[in-house]
Parts: structure tokens; C-alpha cells; sequence
């Protein structure tokens, strides 16, 4: 799913991705109302890509056609598996981009933070390490997130979009070991003690709970 605020690209960048234009593109915002799905074929996988309606903030969402608007994009949230975050690299992340970004943690969703418009910034050598250094302070409470610097309007990195994206979808579905989980317990403990009762320690377990598809595992102290 491609969401985001309006009129940050996400029209645009579904378009370059299709390399058609399947999609309707103007610059003002709220010109997508609807949830548009569309099925692609990219190294013999078949994605869907949803493109959604921009998320205003709530108090600005007007009653009627825009409200079932942004219900339709929430709702492609919960249907993805990734989603793909567009900010406007010329407002850099406002407080409505941290929200959206809030909408796609709470549906546990993987996501990739794509910043579009890429093409207006003037540069330096220094000037995309220091953009994602803001960024990321903006989307402290997401630290693991890749950041992708794009321009749909011009092209640029719009193939590693994709790549990317199927790259995160398989570290969502990857199945961590016994070793592994132990390992992750462990370094965890290392890094933040965990408190003490009576001057007891916690001491951790885990186990699985079988009867969920797929299985989930359960933390005890």
C-alpha cells in the first residue's frame, strides 16, 4: 500500500512504477478518493499495489466523501503487508506524516519510508546523510525502518523501490530458531537489566503458543 499525506506522490510513484499512467495525477490535493488496487508482475512475483486516498488530519477530514476516503486508505493499511510511507522531501516529516506512520505500527505492518519530490532538494555531498539523520530523529520510535530517496517525477531510485520492498516482505516472513530467539533474549537482557523485586532478578521464559497460525511466541517472567 502507498499512503501518506495528499499530494505527496503517491499517485505519481504508482505510475512510474507501472511505467504507464494507470493512475490520475494533479497537483491538488485529494485528487485520489478511492483505494485503487493494482496487480503487477515484477521478476515472476505477482504484487498488488494499492494506491489511497491522502490521510489528513482528523479535524481537517471533511464529512462525506473524503471521510469514506481515508477509511478506504486505513483500510488498504490492514490489507498490506508492506507499506510504502511517502513524504515530500521538501516538507521533510510533519506531524501528520509521524501520525500515518502510527496507523501502520498499529496494524503491524512492515514499511519503508519512500521520500519523493527527491528532485527539488539542492544538494552536497553531505546533504542526504544529514536529511535522514532528521529524519530518522522525526521517526525515533521507528528506528529500523529502511529510507529510500526517490523522484517520481524524474525516475531516480524508483527501481529499488520494488527490490525493497520484496527484501522487507521476506525478512516479515523469515522463521527465527530456537537459537536465535535465545540469542535475541539474551543480547536484550545484556543491553537493559531487567529490574529486581525483593533483590530477585527476573529470570525469562518462553514458549509457543501452537494453536495460532502461524505460531506465536510467548514471554513469561
Amino acid at each position: 500500500a502507498l499512503v501518506g499525506r495528499p499530494n505527496v506522490g503517491k499517485s505519481s510513484l504508482l505510475n512510474r512504477l507501472l511505467g504507464q499512467e494507470r493512475v490520475i495525477v494533479h497537483e491538488t490535493p485529494g485528487t485520489t478518493r478511492d483505494a485503487i488496487d493494482t496487480t503487477v508482475r515484477f521478476h515472476g512475483e505477482e504484487i498488488v499495489l494499492i494506491d489511497t486516498a491522502g490521510i489528513r488530519r482528523r479535524g481537517r477530514v471533511e464529512r462525506g466523501v473524503e471521510h469514506y476516503s481515508v477509511l478506504r486508505a486505513l483500510r488498504a493499511i490492514s490489507r498490506a503487508d508492506v507499506v510504502l510511507l511517502l513524504i515530500d522531501a521538501v516538507d521533510s516529516v510533519t506531524e501528520q506524516d509521524a501520525h500515518v506512520a502510527g496507523y501502520i505500527l498499529d496494524e503491524a505492518k512492515s514499511v519503508v519510508v519512500i521520500v519523493n519530490k527527491w528532485d527539488l532538494i539542492e544538494k552536497d555531498s553531505y546533504t542526504l546523510q544529514q536529511y535522514e539523520q532528521r529524519l530518522r530523529q522525526e521517526l525515533k520510535f521507528m528506528p529500523w525502518v529502511p529510507v529510500l530517496f526517490v523522484s517520481a517525477l524524474t525516475g531516480q531510485r524508483v527501481n529499488r523501490v520494488l527490490p525493497l520492498a520484496l527484501r522487507v516482505n521476506a525478512e516479515r516472513e523469515r522463521r527465527l530458531t530456537t537459537a536465535e530467539l535465545n540469542d535475541m533474549l539474551r543480547n536484550a537482557t545484556a543491553r537493559y537489566s531487567p529490574p529486581t523485586k525483593a533483590g530477585k532478578k527476573l529470570r525469562f521464559y518462553y514458549g509457543t503458543q501452537v494453536d495460532t497460525q502461524p505460531p506465536t511466541f510467548v514471554f513469561f517472567v
